[in-house]
């Protein structure tokens, strides 16, 4: 059975499963953020994932991608497998703007998490409910 690292279950609310990846919204209003994790255990990089699995997560990524495009139309997207932090495999893909608060630098760590209110959250998971199935 899958487990979701406890940070990344804290930090996010629960958006859908696709059929390789769990899509997470980060709880921090001021990014459109969303999080693939291949709901694979103890898997930390994206080449322990057969290429099967490979395929599927790069086609993901591209769906939330093309998602994220057209509901928020951001100057850049970014997306990136870090995981320095998290080791669980996991998969940033953040709508950044020209006019964002962190521009140009990373949004980590470079000021406060603005949470959603429950509202706003719940609001935007349907949106992205409806958009990626």
């Amino acid at each position: 059975m899958f487990e979701l690292d406890s940070r990344l279950h804290n930090d996010t609310f629960f958006v859908c499963d696709l059929s390789l990846s769990r899509v997470l919204l980060m709880n921090d209003s001021q990014f459109p953020w969303l999080i693939l994790v291949p709901k694979r255990n103890n898997v930390s990089e994206i080449i322990e994932l057969t290429e099967q699995e490979q395929l599927v997560l790069t086609r993901e990524s591209a769906q939330v991608s093309k998602v994220m495009q057209k509901m928020f139309s951001p100057h850049k997207l970014n997306v990136a497998a870090l995981g320095n932090v998290v080791k669980q495999l996991h998969v940033h893909h953040v709508a950044r703007f020209s006019t964002d608060t962190a521009w140009p630098k990373p949004v980590w760590g470079n000021q406060p998490v603005v949470p959603y209110t429950q509202e706003k959250a719940e609001l935007l998971v349907v949106s992205l409910q409806q958009a990626l199935l």
